[in-house]
């Protein structure tokens, strides 16, 4: 397979298990909309490594086996922080992460955070419909950048994890922001040639 075709696959995986993701209040529309999360799914995996994308599908792949939907626990660890009392009832069902594994969640964040930060002021009109960046900065039980973040890389394996901290790292020493590469990517999914024409015409709609 080709890494295209191993994205694809990894993307139609996930999506089994976001659209079928139990919500108190029914399925959400974005649950119905396999288009628009193609885009944003297959524009994230594609800074990745293929050692990555082979890893993460894995997880869901072993974890699908077990009877678990790891997008549905990503939103349960993500409630940790946005709704800490409904996350009481939830954290026994959930695979708790090793030491190792919570080290990289923690550095994986911060730097993930630090990034769209940068994004955002580089391209403060696109960024603005993305969510709140920091938690301490979103309404009371919105989800921000960051805990969105955090939430995810719970459900990711050690090896995985490793990997991705490796994949940062890459990143960080060649001086690239791996948050506008996502965007960039995005963005072109959308027909843009890049984040400058998009900022360009995102702007003028506020003039």
């Amino acid at each position: 397979m080709t890494l295209k075709e191993k994205i694809d696959a990894l993307v139609e995986l996930e999506w089994g298990g976001f659209h079928n993701v139990k919500n108190e209040g029914g399925q959400a529309s974005c649950q119905r909309d396999d288009e628009t999360f193609y885009i944003m799914r297959s524009s994230q995996f594609s800074v990745w490594s293929e050692e990555m994308i082979d890893s993460y599908t894995d997880d869901l792949q072993r974890a699908f086996a077990a009877g678990r939907n790891l997008p549905a626990e990503k939103y349960a660890w993500m409630e940790a922080i946005t709704a800490p009392k409904k996350f009481e009832n939830l954290k026994e069902l959930l695979l708790q992460p090793t030491e190792l594994s919570l080290q990289f969640i923690e550095e994986i964040t911060k730097i993930q955070t630090a990034w769209m930060e940068e994004y955002a002021a580089q391209y403060p009109y696109v960024a603005a419909g993305n969510r709140y960046i920091r938690q301490k900065d979103a309404p009371p039980y919105a989800t921000s950048f960051e805990t969105y973040t955090w939430g995810e890389l719970h459900t990711y394996s050690e090896r995985t994890l490793a990997l991705y901290a490796k994949r940062v790292l890459e990143y960080k020493q060649a001086g690239v922001n791996m948050v506008t590469e996502i965007m960039q990517a995005t963005v072109k999914q959308y027909g843009y040639e890049d984040l400058d024409e998009c900022e360009a015409v995102t702007k003028k709609r506020y003039e």
